[in-house]
């Protein structure tokens, strides 16, 4: 059998390229500690753990708190943002709210891009505290 190197390295090229992404995709596990959100006077204590996948973008996650004034009336993972610092929704959370929640989501290409940069954070809003009581930094564990 002869090797027609015309064909066959394209072949083999064009082969690697569809596979390459399949090798590369991994789901990343996060979490992060809640901790009282900027002015609000709050004893909430909570984390949040769950995993990102890089191929799918799929966002799993789960919340557990407790200590707010009041239930939380919306959650939602916010960015750009390090520690500290605000920033806008990037990915709502549907209800119901509950400790102990869980769900999955979808990422869109800028909140992959600030989930892996580590420029996420969750927040829960509460009625006493609209803007938000409660937030977790997102962290990928190592």
């Amino acid at each position: 059998m002869r090797f027609n190197t015309r064909t066959s390295i394209p072949l083999a090229a064009a082969f690697m390229l569809a596979f390459a992404p399949l090798a590369e995709a991994k789901t990343m596990k996060f979490w992060g500690k809640l901790g009282a959100e900027g002015s609000a006077v709050s004893n909430a204590t909570g984390q949040v753990s769950g995993t990102f996948n890089t191929k799918t973008d799929k966002v799993t996650y789960k919340i557990t708190y407790s200590g707010l004034t009041s239930p939380v009336t919306v959650a939602h993972f916010h960015g750009p943002a390090g520690p500290g610092e605000d920033a806008a929704v990037m990915l709502p959370i549907p209800g119901p709210y509950k400790s102990g929640m869980t769900g999955t989501l979808t990422a869109d290409a800028a909140t992959a891009k600030a989930l892996l940069a580590g420029q996420t954070y969750i927040n829960l809003h509460t009625a006493k505290y609209p803007k938000g009581e409660t937030r977790a930094q997102v962290q990928f564990s190592k």
